[in-house]
C-alpha cells in the first residue's frame, strides 16, 4: 500500500495538510513528514480530484447498507411518533384460534364484559422501542420491521449520493478559499457546507421521504392485501387533490412537499452539528493513532467520530423531527397544506409536553449514530480504494 506517511493513506494526508483545527491553527503534521520523504512516490491523485460519479457512488454504497441495517429502529420510531400524533394502533393480538369466543393474548390479558371481549388500555399502544418490535412481528409478521426498505432505498440511495459528495466539494471549495483569505472562518466551513449539501438533496428527494413516512406509520387493515408501494402511495397523496384544471393540478402538487419545511428545519440544524462534531472528532481521532494507524484503525475513527456526531445531532434535533412525521401523516389534504413546523410544535407540546416533543427519542437515536458512522466509514474506505485505483492506471 502506498501512502505518504506510515499508516496514512494519501487521500487523508492531503485533506489533513490544509485543514485549519478549531484553535485557528494549521496542522500540518502530515504535511512536514511528506517533505521529509523524498525518496516516496508522489501521489497520482488527491481526494479532492475525484470525480463526482465516484463520489456518489461510493455514498450509494454507504447509504444502501445503512438503510437495510437500521430500518427497523426507523419503523419503531416513526410508529411511536405516529401513535402520539394520535394514530390508533390495535396492538392486541388473538392467539386461540379453536375456540373464538374466548380469544388471548400473550401480550394482554382480556377481561370479558357480558360477551364483549375487552383489552385493557396498555393493549392500544405501544410502550417502547422494544415493544414495537415484539408487537409488529407478533402482528404483522417479521418482514413487517422492513417495511418501508423500498422507499428508504429509494430515498437513501439518492439523497446520500447528492448529500455525501456535494458536501465534500463544498467543504474542499470553501476550506480553500477560506484558508487563503480569512482562516479564522475555516472551524465553521463544515458546518456551512453541511447545511447547503443538506438543503439540495432534501428537496430533491422530499416525495419519497413522504412516501417513507406514511408507508412505515400506517398498518394494513385488510389481510391478504399487499400494501402499497412508493408509487401507489404518492398516487393516494395526490388523488384527493386533483381536478379537471391543469394548472391547479400543478399548484397541488405541491401537496407532495407537505412537510418540507419541518424537513429542512430538523435536517439543516441535524447536518450542522453532525458536521461541526464529526469532522474535528475525526482528525484527532486520526491524529491520536499516528503511525500504527491501518485501514482498520481509519476505519473505526470515521465510524465512532460518526456514531458521536450523528447521536448527539438525532437527539438534539428530536422534536423537529416529531413535527415532520406529524406533518406527513396527516391524511386531510387541506389541513396539511395549512399547517406550518410553527403550530405543529404547539400542538404537539399541547397535547403531550415534553414527553410529545420527545416521541421516538430512542429509536431516532440508535437508528441515526450507527446509520451516520456506517455512511461515513463506508464512504470514506470506496473513496480510499477508487483513489488506489487511480494511482494504479498512473
Amino acid at each position: 500500500m502506498v501512502s505518504s506517511r506510515q499508516g496514512f493513506p494519501s487521500w487523508i494526508s492531503a485533506a489533513s495538510a490544509t485543514r485549519v483545527d478549531f484553535e485557528g491553527n494549521a496542522d500540518n503534521m502530515l504535511k512536514t513528514a511528506h517533505d521529509d520523504s523524498t525518496t516516496q512516490k508522489p501521489k497520482a491523485v488527491a481526494d479532492v480530484n475525484l470525480s463526482f460519479e465516484e463520489r456518489a457512488f461510493s455514498a450509494a454504497g454507504a447509504a444502501f447498507i445503512s438503510a437495510i441495517i437500521v430500518n427497523p429502529l426507523d419503523v419503531a420510531k416513526t410508529r411511536l411518533q405516529a401513535q402520539a400524533a394520535g394514530v390508533p394502533y390495535k396492538t392486541c393480538f388473538e392467539t386461540n384460534t379453536m375456540f373464538p369466543d374466548m380469544r388471548s393474548s400473550q401480550s394482554c390479558s382480556r377481561l370479558v364484559v357480558g360477551s364483549e371481549p375487552l383489552c385493557p388500555p396498555e393493549c392500544h399502544r405501544y410502550t417502547g422501542t422494544l415493544d414495537v418490535f415484539y408487537k409488529v412481528i407478533r402482528q404483522e409478521g417479521f418482514a413487517r420491521l422492513w417495511r418501508g426498505t423500498n422507499a428508504s432505498l429509494a430515498l437513501a440511495v439518492p439523497t446520500v449520493g447528492i448529500y455525501m459528495p456535494c458536501y465534500d466539494i463544498f467543504r474542499d471549495s470553501m476550506e480553500e478559499f477560506t484558508t487563503n483569505n480569512a482562516p479564522t472562518l475555516t472551524p465553521y466551513v463544515p458546518l456551512v457546507a453541511g447545511v447547503f449539501a443538506r438543503s439540495l438533496a432534501c428537496i430533491s428527494c422530499y416525495p419519497i421521504e413522504l412516501a417513507r413516512t406514511r408507508m412505515q406509520a400506517f398498518k394494513e387493515t385488510k389481510s391478504g392485501i399487499k400494501p402499497a408501494g412508493v408509487w401507489k402511495t404518492l398516487v393516494g397523496v395526490i388523488n384527493p387533490v386533483t381536478s379537471t384544471n391543469c394548472i391547479q393540478n400543478l399548484q397541488n402538487y405541491r401537496i407532495l412537499w407537505t412537510g418540507l419545511s419541518s424537513q429542512l428545519a430538523r435536517d439543516v440544524p441535524f447536518s450542522a452539528i453532525c458536521w461541526a462534531t464529526l469532522e474535528p472528532i475525526r482528525r484527532k481521532l486520526l491524529v491520536s493513532v499516528g503511525d500504527e494507524a491501518g485501514a482498520g484503525s481509519i476505519l473505526g475513527a470515521n465510524f465512532a467520530a460518526g456514531f458521536v456526531a450523528g447521536s448527539i445531532a438525532a437527539a438534539v434535533t428530536c422534536p423537529l423531527d416529531v413535527a415532520k412525521t406529524r406533518r406527513q401523516i396527516e391524511k386531510d389534504p387541506v389541513k396539511s397544506l395549512k399547517m406550518t413546523t410553527r403550530q405543529t410544535l404547539r400542538e404537539i407540546w399541547r397535547d403531550g409536553g415534553m414527553k410529545g416533543l420527545l416521541a421516538g427519542l430512542g429509536p431516532r437515536v440508535g437508528r441515526t449514530g450507527p446509520s451516520v458512522g456506517i455512511v461515513v466509514s463506508f464512504y470514506e474506505v470506496v473513496k480510499f480504494a477508487l483513489h488506489y485505483r487511480h494511482e494504479d492506471h498512473e
